[in-house]
This record gives C-alpha cells, structure tokens and sequence, in this order.
C-alpha cells in the first residue's frame, strides 16, 4: 500500500500543478476590466480597475460607473435597477470612486442613487442598499408593498468592516470606520467610528481633542510612534510634519506628492 502511495505522490503534484495552473489562468482571462466586453457594458470603467472571477450577479451596468485603480472582489453583486433590461434615465445609479477596494461576497444593490466615495475599502460581505421593503399596510404581505428608495452615501477614505450593513437614507463622512456586523443608518459628520447594531457612535476625531475616547493600547503606541518619525524626518527638510494621529494623514503630501495607502 505505502509503495502506491509513493508511486502515485509525483501523478498528484503533477495534477494539482495544472488544475491551480489552469485555474488561475480561467481566473485570470474571466477578470472583467476596462478593456473586456463586459467592462465596456459599464457607464464607466476606470483604468486599472477589475472585478475578480467569478463574479456574482451584475447587472444594471449602464447605470454603474467604477472609477480609476478600483479593485471588486469574486461573487460579487453589483445591480442597477430592479431586474434587467430596466431604462433608468440618464444619471447613473451606483457610483464607486477611485482607489478603493471592496470585498469578496459583498453586495452593492442600486435603485436610486448609491454614492461610494475615493479610496473607500470594505472587508467581504458588506451589504450596501438604498431600497427598504415597506410594512405600513398591516393587511398586506410585506414583500408586496411598494419599496422605499433614499440615496446612500459613503464618504472618501472610509472603511467598513466584514458583513457591515448600510440601508436606505445613509450619509457617512469622510474618514469613518464601520465596525464588522455593524448596521447602519441615519447621517454621519467626518471621523466617525460606527458600531453595534443598530450602529451608534463610539468614537469621534475632535479637532481640538484628538480621538474622544483617546486611542488605546497598541493604536495610540503606533500613532505616537508615527508623529515621531515624521517630525523628525521633518526636522530633515524631507517631509513637512503631519500629526500621523490625525485622521487626515494618509492624504498629507510627501516630497509634494500625495501619499496612498498600500494594496
């Protein structure tokens, strides 16, 4: 037994080679970027951006614009409209900015204006809507009512966590964080950290303050550790000094130009 096992060790690696080998070239070639058929159906497909393979269900693209460097993970569902084949007017529905980067599983479901800003990156299975189901008929079943459609918006640089939940008539800032499971609606400033179902503010950057409550443990330690290399690399004439605990220093100019964070 143990010698056809040995025997056969070398036919299995050689096998799995090719399987990953033809899998990642099926993964490869079924990516939907600007240049392929499928990234030409959009309103708008920037340069650099990419839906992974597989995706999940897409539709709507003529209403759906993606931006420049924008990076949609597999099974992803990206819609524009109640079904198919709808003619939605002349503005676009679902909008994602440049830079950002969302996560396998996730679902972005449009019917009326979804706003998703630069640089804006999600872990998997965020659920973005800007449609509701109505319960204000008692006598009739809840999927028949007529649904309720308010605009979302989601502000540049921010981060939502896996399996965050953002409904109808959301607006959150620049800069705010969404914590994992989280479920949010209602209208949020710049800076804010969401958590908790429904969502609530647990933390806030105040100009004056910093981070109220301050950051804690290992954040703080690495947030002073960052505010002193940069002061000193200052004091060089190499960067100009940026507070690296302020919520903004991503975007400061370094050796004039903008930094980025990395993908």
């Amino acid at each position: 037994m143990e010698l056809n096992d040995a025997a056969g060790r070398p036919v299995r690696r050689l096998v799995a080679g090719l399987v990953q080998r033809a899998w990642k070239w099926v993964r490869d070639t079924g990516m939907i970027t600007a240049g392929t058929p499928a990234g030409r159906r959009f309103g708008a497909f920037g340069a650099g951006s990419s839906i992974a393979f597989p995706p999940g269900t897409i539709f709507g693209e003529p209403w759906i614009r993606i931006g420049e460097d924008t990076l949609v993970g597999a099974e992803i569902t990206l819609s524009a409209g109640m079904v198919p084949g709808l003619e939605l007017g002349p503005e676009p529905v679902v909008e994602i900015g440049s830079g950002c980067t969302i996560g396998r599983g996730s679902h972005i479901v449009g019917h009326k204006r979804i706003e998703i800003g630069d640089n804006v990156f999600t872990g998997p299975y965020v659920y973005v809507t800007d449609q509701n189901h109505a319960y204000t008929d008692p006598q009739t079943p809840i999927g028949r009512q007529w649904p309720i459609d308010e605009p979302v918006r989601i502000g540049s640089g921010s981060w939502l966590g896996a399996g965050a939940v953002v409904l109808p008539g959301t607006t959150l800032g620049r800069n705010c964080v969404v914590a994992a499971g989280a479920v949010v609606r209602g209208e949020y400033g710049d800076h804010c950290v969401l958590a908790g179902a429904p969502a609530k503010v647990v933390r806030r950057w105040d100009p004056g303050a910093g981070w109220q409550p301050p950051l804690r443990g290992r954040q703080a330690e690495r947030a002073a550790a960052e505010a002193a290399l940069l002061a000193a690399a200052a004091d060089d004439g190499a960067v100009r000094a940026v507070p690296l605990t302020a919520p903004d220093a991503a975007d400061a100019p370094l050796n004039g130009s903008r930094a980025r964070p990395p993908r």
